[in-house]
């Protein structure tokens, strides 16, 4: 809690239409913050999961009134900075984004504290475009055209928003790098809270690998898929939906498993008696995997990004070099090799470092810390000024 309990505070958040870290990260915003109104470009989240949210007060831009927003509200990115803009946070003392692409970007004042935690710069606009475009759009066509200049604006909007945040909290130390090398600014850490105690540990193992993932490109699935395809008496389940889900499983063999889309109390089961979990993308952080860690399942991820940060190769997981499916074979033969090197106790214990209470902690001292410091200056200045 805040030294004041009436101090107005405004938690703004790119969009609630999937579930995600990103979103359980604003429910313990939410959390540590109770007198906290939302403000978000568009609210579509779903019924069940509601009930978080409608303790506070939740605003939303012009786009969640717009045509077939809710399933197609990607295609709007080009009015969104003008959304994001249009809140009036002038009311409020404290302003907290929570931003993976345009909630850094509202508007504040100089009265004002702007802390952003960020997920990640905007990926498809900044080191990840060549990529997004390579998996979105013919190599020549009009909407790849249309497309780069599009980028070409936000990255432009983007930077120009940057001064307006007068501290970062970046979610792993990987992206305080990309915070730096993009925005030449420094992030404070603060890893994304893990429901720790709902995965719970469990000792006994199956004789199956999983991976869970939003099935879109960058995460890779289909490399998983393939690998596994050349190693046909592992099993494989996949859990997930997405855009590129008849086209992954098209490319399955019969050793691999497709689910959907599950509720919590199975993905529970799947990961707590898993072999291990699979990951193949580079993450910003990788939520996922740690929730398997703290079910005691070892994680064999690509060694890049948040999970050099989540993973103790040789204790925890298997760490492969490079994002190709000869790397992940070896890795999982690896695995299987040291099965005995991997103690689901000694995971579980590893993982408890993500909790949601060490977040709640340390989220909550930065806000108060930050604020006080940020209020003396201003009364500094106002007295020297007189």
């Amino acid at each position: 809690m805040l030294l004041k309990s009436n101090l107005r505070i405004a938690i703004v958040h790119d969009w609630f239409v999937t579930v995600g870290g990103g979103e359980y990260v604003v429910e313990v915003l939410l959390a540590c913050f109770p007198q906290a109104d939302l403000f978000t470009l568009v609210d579509f989240y779903p019924d069940h999961l509601r009930s978080v949210l409608n303790k506070h007060k939740v605003l939303t831009s012009f786009i969640q009134k717009l045509p077939f927003a809710k399933t197609k509200h990607r295609t709007y990115l080009p009015l969104m900075p003008l959304a994001i803009e249009q809140f009036d946070l002038s009311a409020y003392d404290i302003i907290i984004s929570s931003s993976a692409a345009l909630s850094k970007g509202v508007i504040t004042g100089p009265d004002q504290l702007h802390i952003c935690y960020i997920h990640s710069p905007m990926r498809y606009a900044w080191d990840l475009q060549h990529q997004y475009l390579r998996q979105s759009f013919a190599k020549k066509s009009l909407g790849k055209l249309i497309a780069i200049f599009i980028l070409h604006y936000m990255r432009i909007w983007d930077l120009r928003t940057v001064p307006s945040v007068d501290f970062f909290i970046a979610n792993s130390k990987f992206i305080a790098r990309r915070v730096y090398k993009l925005y030449r600014r420094e992030s404070s850490v603060i890893n994304p809270p893990v429901d720790i105690d709902f995965f719970k540990l469990q000792t006994n193992k199956s004789d199956y690998f999983v991976t869970a993932q939003r099935l879109v490109p960058y995460k890779r699935v289909d490399l998983i898929v393939n690998a596994f395809n050349q190693m046909p008496d592992l099993k494989l389940i996949v859990i997930g939906n997405g855009p590129d889900l008849e086209k992954i499983k098209k490319m399955a063999n019969s050793n691999i498993s497709f689910l959907g889309f599950v509720e919590r109390p199975q993905l529970l089961e799947k990961l707590q008696n898993a072999k291990a979990f699979i990951m193949a993308a580079e993450e910003d952080f990788g939520i996922l995997p740690v929730e398997a860690q703290a079910c005691g399942t070892p994680v064999i991820a690509y060694g890049k990004g948040g999970a050099i940060e989540t993973v103790i190769h040789g204790k925890t997981g298997v760490l492969f070099d490079d994002q190709t499916e000869a790397s992940l074979i070896q890795a999982v033969k690896f695995f299987n090799e040291h099965l005995s090197a991997f103690d689901p106790s000694f995971i579980r214990v590893h993982a408890e470092k993500f909790s949601r209470q060490s977040f709640e902690l340390s989220i909550s001292d930065f806000v108060n810390t930050k604020y006080l410091d940020f209020k003396n200056k201003i009364t500094t200045a106002h007295i020297e000024k007189h």
